[in-house]
């Protein structure tokens, strides 16, 4: 493997990208954007009906998000004249043949143009209905996989994936690829066909029941993906039907150059296009906000297991460097992107760091008033946690129910609240223990062989920086990514 010059690479080139509203997919376009403004085209998939659509969501959705701060200062006025030459928005959708692009002429002049496609669109929801997970996360990325096969000058197709998709085996998880038919637990060999068909099925079952409402047939889906998940070895649909997505990109490629990356838990920007920027909860953030603003008294996790996060300007930066390192090289390779092999952080540093932060910087709730949260209680194992719960909210519920039957259910909205929200903890509770409890470690041989390169060209070193190993964890969390998180998304 070699690697020339990344800017050099991307001046001139042609690139689609999917999912371009998510969170990755908006600090992937900034970066382009920002470092190599030469580059010819980036056409910019988004869920939409028409072309007018998609470019206010691109718009509203990306252009007028803080992370486009710099790039706003750079060109100011001529901002809008820059973008409308560099990129344009696709209403589309990967879940439909041609990505649901309508537009024929439209999808010509992709075809004969485009040089890379990166695929970021995927549902990352570890609660998702089964039929909707199944539909963009597998099938998704064969019809992005079918349509980089009609691109005539195509160097590259990148798929981002997730480290997780190595289900709950402990121990050091290699970057290899799964093959069609591979189950983590020994079990039949799961198959895309025979689940499309047990889905149209089981929708065809829920919706002859006439009593079904639209909420429990959705139930239902979630309940029936976890089901099929579990059945395989996946602890989650997310990470079984992501998994299921990689088994037929590396089935179906043929000659296609395929890049396979999967980051761990992504976090924060590290240092591009300025500290701190994220936008939605990432899976350790939901713990951080709920404790800062005085809703959670304890912590779910082992303190000594190992937690892998990595920033997300650190994982745009692999993408771009694998993309030039394997354009037109016709094989398949796996990065792992993430740290718990190269500067391992230890569960209980980020309840250190929650407790520090909003020691020193309360929470003003909607009364004024500041939030003066307690050291962090630990619940270290499924049944501390079990007994720490019925003991604080089970039973009290209970009481409460009884109270409400005496008082001719007078307070029925506010029990029925209540349970809902003890159920939702419950479940949230059974999808986040395989991380929180997690014994895995992520190989990065690839990553680590890919960050040599780049340190070849000292300049450009400093532009596509991802070494996890320069970060320290505690200043990060203290002065980047929980200050990030407050500004940028608890609300």
């Amino acid at each position: 493997m070699e690697l020339g010059s990344i800017l050099n690479f991307l001046g001139n080139k042609t690139i689609l990208v999917t999912g371009a509203t998510g969170f990755l997919a908006k600090i992937f376009v900034e970066k382009i954007l920002r470092v190599q403004p030469n580059v010819k085209k980036l056409y910019l998939l988004v869920r939409a009906t028409d072309a007018k659509s998609a470019m206010h969501r691109f718009n509203t959705q990306v252009v007028e998000k803080d992370l486009f701060k710099i790039l706003k200062e750079k060109y100011g006025t001529n901002l809008q004249s820059f973008l409308s030459e560099k990129v344009t928005p696709v209403a589309g959708d990967i879940t439909y043949e041609n990505l649901g692009i309508k537009d024929y002429n439209l999808i010509e002049e992709m075809w004969k143009n485009i040089d890379i496609v990166v695929n970021v669109a995927a549902t990352t929801n570890f609660d998702e209905r089964y039929d909707i997970a199944l539909s963009l996360n597998t099938f998704g990325a064969k019809n992005v996989l079918n349509f980089a096969a009609k691109c005539i000058k195509i160097k590259l197709l990148l798929h981002v994936s997730t480290a997780y998709v190595s289900g709950e085996k402990p121990g050091l998880i290699l970057e290899t690829p799964y093959r069609l038919g591979d189950a983590l637990n020994g079990a039949d060999r799961p198959d895309i066909n025979t689940e499309e068909k047990i889905i149209k099925d089981k929708l065809k079952e829920l919706n002859y029941d006439k009593t079904a409402t639209d909420k429990s047939i959705t139930l239902a889906m979630k309940d029936f993906g976890i089901q099929r998940a579990n059945k395989f070895g996946w602890p989650n649909t997310y990470v079984f039907t992501k998994a299921l997505g990689e088994m037929v990109l590396g089935h179906l490629k043929g000659d296609m150059p395929l890049v396979i990356l999967r980051p761990t838990i992504i976090t924060s920007t590290y240092k591009e296009p300025f500290p701190g920027w994220m936008e939605g909860l990432r899976t350790v953030d939901s713990l951080i906000a709920s404790y800062g603003k005085g809703k959670l008294a304890c912590f779910l996790g082992d303190p000594e297991s190992i937690l892998d996060v990595v920033p997300g300007d650190m994982v745009v930066n692999v993408m771009i460097a694998a993309i030039t390192a394997h354009a037109n090289q016709p094989y398949e390779t796996i990065y792992h992107v993430g740290s718990s092999t190269s500067n391992p952080l230890k569960y209980k540093e980020i309840q250190k760091n929650a407790y520090n932060y909003f020691s020193k910087h309360p929470w003003i709730n909607k009364d004024g008033k500041l939030v003066i949260v307690p050291q962090v209680k630990v619940l270290n194992s499924m049944s501390s946690f079990n007994r720490y719960f019925n003991l604080h909210y089970v039973l009290p519920l209970q009481a409460f129910q009884v109270m409400n039957m005496a008082l001719c259910h007078a307070f029925n909205g506010t029990y029925e609240n209540l349970k809902r929200k003890i159920n939702l903890v419950l479940r949230l509770a059974e999808l986040y223990t395989p991380y929180v409890f997690s014994k895995s470690f992520y190989d990065d041989i690839n990553t680590q062989k890919l960050h040599q390169l780049v340190r070849e060209n000292k300049v450009e070193a400093n532009i596509f920086y991802f070494d996890p190993k320069t970060i320290d964890w505690d200043d990060y969390f203290m002065n980047i990514h929980i200050p990030g998180a407050v500004k940028h998304v608890f609300k």
